[in-house]
């Protein structure tokens, strides 16, 4: 396929599978957000996403686009995610959170968001995503945030307690995660015997 100066969202998603370098570049600069929320996923599928492409789609004034490049830096750790889970919008810094636990290591800065957020965001799905990280992430500082966060609405509980998996053999997550045997919530209490499993092996 033939470059073009403005490809539709079907075109770059086509030039994702074909091997379209240029139309999937082109996309990059579409008019439409969708369009270029797909030409990094194009990008990515064809191992030609750099740095500096994806870091200007986190600044992108489209949610989708802002969204889409916090979840392909998941596999790209040399992009700083820290704007990204300070974004206005709180599906993109979900999204960020997450992909924060997906790199090997991370700077204290991000941690230190992290924290925040698991400990202080008002939506429940960015707080999940951010304890989960946290727990990733493994970082000795986050045991009283993530136990603290055992305390939390049932989704985020759950996701708490499978984060102090690295944490075992601490006397307070063990007293956390034999509380969390007896939680309301049984998808709770199972992550918990998941743990002991774990111990028990």
């Amino acid at each position: 396929m033939t470059a073009v100066s403005q490809p539709t969202r079907r075109d770059v998603a086509i030039a994702g599978h074909s091997g379209d370098v240029e139309v999937a570049i082109a996309g990059l600069t579409a008019d439409h957000g969708e369009t270029r929320a797909t030409a990094l996923g194009a990008l990515e599928r064809l191992g030609r996403l750099d740095t500096a492409q994806l870091e200007a789609a986190l600044t992108d004034p489209d949610v989708s686009v802002r969204r889409r490049a916090a979840e392909v830096a998941a596999t790209h750790p040399d992009v700083d995610l820290l704007a990204a889970l300070g974004d206005d919008d709180d599906r993109v810094v979900e999204v960020a959170a997450w992909s924060c636990g997906e790199h090997e290591s991370n700077r204290a800065p991000i941690i230190d968001r992290l924290l925040e957020l698991a400990d202080g965001s008002a939506e429940p799905l960015v707080r999940e995503a951010a304890v989960a990280s946290l727990g990733a992430i493994g970082d000795d500082q986050a045991v009283p945030t993530i136990i603290a966060a055992c305390s939390d609405k049932p989704a985020v509980r759950r996701r708490a307690v499978l984060a102090l998996a690295p944490f075992l053999g601490d006397p307070e997550v063990e007293s956390t995660v034999d509380r969390a045997l007896e939680d309301r919530d049984w998808q709770v209490r199972q992550a918990a015997e998941d743990l002991r499993r774990i111990t028990e092996a």
